[in-house]
């Protein structure tokens, strides 16, 4: 029989607080090479700090943080991304006075250690990717919200993520416009890059991934399937407001 793959994202027992407020709860979970995860959980589940922990944009009180077989709990966040984990922000955060492609040559080149022309076809290709060809050259503070969620998509592939963090970037998007979204996702994970989504809009979550984890109170409340996960009667009181 052969060995089951070494995870490529391991948490162990992870835990942060906020002065006597436990945000993030003894979490544990793993995350197989090129696996789709989703998590899902009410507003103030503890989701978005999750990926702060994950990403290290914070530190875990307690508990360990692996990626790729090594310890980065106390990684910063610029050595977790150099070591292959890309994240977008719930909030689109790029660099406004710059133009689209810019902003992914800068994170190609500090995130993904690209140089000259290779960092330039990488970029290109993003673009190509991403839909955002044909605005290349536009301010990214000037565009839309579509184009900015795929700019925030976009500058995170930038920097050859291994396992891309997706914070709910299908919010706010017209129907027509969170299909399109899945579609650039759908590829990107067929292209063998891992994928944690945080989101809201089920399904287009449901769409992409393989399996779904719920929070709780910063808890994980279930970890399963996603046809197992919203059928049970536990996720649809905390999470659907209906009760059990």
């Amino acid at each position: 029989m052969l060995a089951a793959p070494e995870p490529l994202l391991s948490l162990r027992a992870v835990s942060r607080s906020f002065g006597a407020l436990k945000v993030t709860d003894g979490v544990s979970f793993d995350l197989a090479p090129g696996e789709a995860l989703g998590i899902i959980g009410p507003n103030g589940a503890g989701k978005s700090t999750l990926f702060s922990l994950i990403a290290g944009n914070l530190r875990p009180d307690a508990g360990a943080v692996r990626f790729a077989g090594g310890d980065v709990t106390a990684d910063s966040p610029m050595r977790r991304c150099a070591a292959g984990i890309g994240r977008s922000f719930q909030i689109p955060q790029p660099f406004g006075g710059l133009s689209v492609y810019e902003n992914l040559l800068v994170a190609a080149q500090f995130g993904g250690g690209l140089r000259g022309p290779q960092a330039a076809v990488h970029c290109l290709d993003i673009l190509e990717r991403t839909g955002l060809a044909g605005v290349r050259d536009q301010a990214a503070g000037a565009l839309p919200l579509l184009r900015r969620k795929r700019l925030e998509l976009a500058r995170a592939l930038a920097t050859s993520p291994r396992l891309l963090l997706l914070d709910e970037i299908a919010g706010g998007l017209t129907e027509a416009e969170c299909g399109e979204l899945v579609e650039t996702i759908r590829a990107i994970h067929a292209g063998g890059v891992a994928i944690v989504w945080i989101e809201h809009v089920l399904h287009a979550l449901n769409a992409v991934v393989q399996r779904l984890i719920v929070l709780s109170f910063g808890r994980v409340l279930m970890d399963g399937h996603p046809d197992d996960v919203m059928a049970s009667p536990a996720v649809r009181e905390v999470y659907l407001g209906i009760e059990a």
